[in-house]
């Protein structure tokens, strides 16, 4: 009897294994919005968790260190300001204290997290943003530019803020003839791609306002899609079937006629939503609902899309974060975290790929996108664009100091679009007002607001010298903590080599 030997294929993602945490390192009496609308419900970055929780007379969602774990106390303090349930929250990619919510109240608000984290609720936003007549329930930051977010709700509108100035800077109305189900930037945040209600798949030009490439009927069902641009331009939808099967399909935005690939998983009810990881190409697949978490891997080969496996476990989430890379463990070959929603506790789960070696897995992490921002809000509404500014998880990574940190620590001043001067309560054009493009008044306001390259100067002479000294000094005080973090992180990794020299050497290995 002969056997045929399948060829298998190369990879090293092929074996990554899904565990979650112990119970003593979740996250206990936490009461998960019952919000029906289809959104995560948390958004977690290396420093903070942030929760979307059930609140009485308004909308409020719960703001945690990232290393908190056991029981939540009643009294907690939490973000309370909307007047209405939250529906989205997303951090900022540049700054680990920005975080922007979502509301049925029809506005966006961008809040200032205090290092230390929250000791009393807070109900004052830094910038409130007011544009849409509907709820808001989109939110997407730029991947590179600061301060640019955008947003969609229920009026089928698109508009996109500087943040920075609270400005209207582009708005999309004519674009969606009906709901707006998902919003995606590609890599460099030169275009965006939408599925609508209507089962058309855009992909938009936000700053000309253009629909550049339309491909209808994405998915022939009639419930829920969602759609993410992956790195090299492709995009990956989920979906039903006309028989309310689940679906993935994977396109190449140069030929949207045919789909790269379909694959149809279950006939489960919740909406598939989509985790994409730029750095391994992986896709994780999450429904609200269900007890598993599928993983795919993205290639170059047919048919594109590879099942890697699934993590299931007993209990049905609610929602899930997904950790930025920057805050994985790369000593244990951590290269994706969960925090999965239950119905009243947190539970992390770590992806990783066993390695026997101790030694940093360079293969395993490319150089991620870091903190500092590409440009500036004026440089990419001005038309530039530029991809995100990597760096290196080698040896741990170290947050640096940003340039542009004061930028939102006070709220700005806006300039009334009606008279082009004095100044406005902070927020936005109303829905009805046109999007500001390059007018005198926005001029003011950027005159008003400083921009995050450029420090504040001193009006006298003679404090002007003493300020630039001190400026200099902090930033000597900055690369020195730097560069001892690397030196701290290099002899540990020397003392690691040092003791498996030792073990080769005494013939224990």
């Amino acid at each position: 009897m002969s056997f045929r030997r399948g060829v298998v294929r190369q990879s090293k993602f092929r074996h990554v294994f899904a565990q979650a945490w112990k119970a003593e390192h979740c996250i206990d009496d936490i009461r998960v919005s019952r919000v029906t609308w289809d959104s995560p419900l948390c958004a977690v970055n290396p420093k903070f968790i942030a929760i979307i929780i059930e609140a009485g007379g308004g909308g409020a969602f719960l703001v945690v260190p990232i290393t908190k774990s056991g029981r939540i106390d009643q009294s907690c303090p939490t973000v309370c300001g909307h007047a209405a349930p939250v529906l989205d929250i997303q951090w900022s990619p540049h700054d680990d204290s920005i975080i922007a919510s979502a509301s049925e109240d029809c506005t966006v608000k961008v809040w200032q997290i205090p290092d230390e984290g929250l000791t009393s609720p807070m109900t004052e936003a830094i910038v409130t943003l007011e544009g849409h007549s509907k709820r808001v329930g989109i939110l997407s930051w730029h991947p590179t530019a600061y301060n640019i977010l955008l947003t969609a709700g229920c009026d089928n509108v698109i508009c996109v803020w500087n943040v920075g100035t609270g400005e209207l800077v582009y708005q999309l109305t004519d674009a969606h003839p009906d709901l707006i189900y998902s919003v995606s930037w590609n890599k460099d945040g030169s275009a965006i791609c939408t599925v609508c209600k209507d089962k058309a798949l855009r992909v938009i030009d936000p700053r000309r306002g253009t629909i550049l490439k339309v491909r209808e009927r994405v998915h022939d069902g009639t419930r829920s899609m969602r759609a993410v641009f992956l790195s090299d331009g492709k995009i990956l939808t989920t979906g039903f079937s006309r028989m309310s099967e689940r679906q993935l399909a994977l396109w190449d935005t140069n030929d949207l006629s045919e789909p790269m690939a379909v694959q149809e998983m279950d006939t489960s009810n919740g909406v598939l939503l989509p985790f994409y990881d730029p750095d391994t190409n992986m896709i994780y697949l999450f429904g609200k609902g269900d007890c598993t978490i599928r993983y795919f891997e993205v290639t170059d080969e047919s048919p594109y899309v590879h099942f890697l496996s699934l993590y299931s476990s007993k209990e049905p989430q609610r929602g899930a974060g997904f950790l930025s890379k920057r805050g994985v463990d790369v000593n244990k070959c951590e290269i994706a975290r969960f925090y999965k929603l239950h119905e009243r506790k947190v539970e992390p789960i770590s992806m990783t790929v066993p390695r026997k070696s101790d030694l940093f897995q360079g293969d395993l992490y490319p150089d991620t996108a870091g903190l500092e921002p590409a440009l500036l809000a004026d440089e990419w509404i001005a038309g530039q664009d530029a991809p995100p500014l990597l760096v290196s998880l080698s040896g741990g990574y170290t947050a640096p100091p940003s340039k542009h940190r004061d930028t939102l620590r006070s709220k700005p001043k806006l300039v009334s679009q009606d008279s082009g001067t004095g100044s406005a309560p902070p927020s936005a054009a109303n829905a009805t007002a046109p999007p500001p493009t390059h007018t005198s008044a926005s001029k003011d306001a950027e005159e008003e607001m400083p921009l995050p390259r450029a420090a504040t100067r001193e009006t006298d002479g003679n404090t002007e010298r003493p300020k630039k000294e001190d400026d200099l000094l902090n930033e000597l005080l900055t690369e020195m903590k730097a560069l001892r973090a690397v030196v701290l992180a290099q002899s540990q990794r020397i003392e690691i080599l040092e003791r498996q020299l030792a073990r080769i050497e005494d013939g224990d290995v």
